[in-house]
């Protein structure tokens, strides 16, 4: 005789034979969502960022279709809401108008540069704000954010004193060189790495024998690269975008192209549909660059929120 010829049957045990379910298969199944399962958006969320979509992408419409019609239309009431026949016209008498060839090498040297340095010397300066430890590092880390609260209209005639002495007036360098250090970046960097980038990483390479030189290029650029992307990317639309000191650095004969687009208001009666033409050719090189570079950039925020 076996424990089992004695050990009366547990509950259920027949009806499971039977066919019936038991007390287990009676359980009532939770539905666990996978790690990898995505979440899917309601309608709702796409309404919202439809709407969203639709607002912002208005004024870059709207401008297409005020240089393509002419300056009699724009002037009568109700205004155009779709496109005319002369977009192409427009964009080319906008085009030889305000010189934009010239001006539109000059501002992708320009921008490129203040991007470069930028990016550079934050990340350095952010870099050693937030890592490195030396005397009077608060002080100037104060110091340093209190710039911002500093006007810059406030800097514009001592600067071009000081680039005159240099001989610098009319030139590239003028615009260059004093927008080549930011405290915003510099601040922006530090508090990224501060979370982003373990000392202790920094300590293993200090013990493994790196240099500060490898430690920076091995260890703080690869971990502020997602950082890096997003101030570069504010840096170029910014420097792009700058008219108050360039207008007042530059002249006529060697401008970026927002001075150039001020050519474009000049005359007893200005021509809307060719200032709108020229804002619109100044507007498609930052486009393209968002269309070459935002998947590297998008990618980049998205890499630095899962380490995060």
């Amino acid at each position: 005789m076996t424990i089992s010829d004695v050990t009366p049957p547990r509950a259920g045990a027949e009806k499971e034979r039977a066919g019936a379910p038991g007390p287990a298969a009676r359980a009532p199944r939770r539905r666990v969502m996978g790690a990898g399962k995505q979440l899917h958006a309601g309608p709702l969320t796409y309404t919202v960022l439809v709407l969203f979509a639709l607002v912002s992408l208005a004024p870059l419409v709207w401008t297409a279709i005020a240089a393509s019609r002419t300056n009699t239309r724009l002037a009568q009431t109700p205004p155009p809401f779709w496109f005319g026949g002369n977009l192409f016209k427009n964009l080319e008498t906008a085009w030889d108008q305000a010189g934009l060839g010239t001006a539109m090498l000059n501002s992708i040297f320009v921008s490129s540069m203040i991007t470069v340095g930028t990016v550079l010397f934050s990340t350095l300066a952010g870099f050693a704000f937030a890592k490195l430890r030396f005397r009077f590092s608060t002080t100037l880390l104060l110091l340093t954010i209190g710039t911002m609260m500093v006007p810059p209209q406030l800097a514009v005639v001592p600067l071009y004193l000081w680039m005159t002495d240099l001989g610098w007036a009319n030139h590239l360098q003028t615009v260059i060189l004093p927008t080549l250090v930011s405290a915003f970046g510099t601040f922006f960097m530090r508090q990224y790495l501060v979370q982003a980038l373990p000392s202790e990483l920094i300590e293993a390479a200090r013990v493994d024998g790196a240099s500060s030189l490898r430690v920076v290029w091995h260890v703080v650029f690869p971990a502020a690269r997602p950082a890096m992307a997003v101030l570069g990317l504010l840096t170029f639309v910014m420097a792009w975008n700058d008219f108050l000191w360039p207008i007042i650095a530059l002249n006529s004969e060697n401008p970026t192209v927002q001075v150039a687009l001020n050519q474009l208001g000049t005359g007893y009666i200005p021509d809307d549909s060719v200032i709108m033409a020229g804002a619109l050719l100044g507007t498609l090189p930052l486009l393209l660059a968002f269309l070459l570079f935002g998947k590297q950039i998008v990618g980049g925020i998205m890499q630095g929120a899962i380490k995060g």
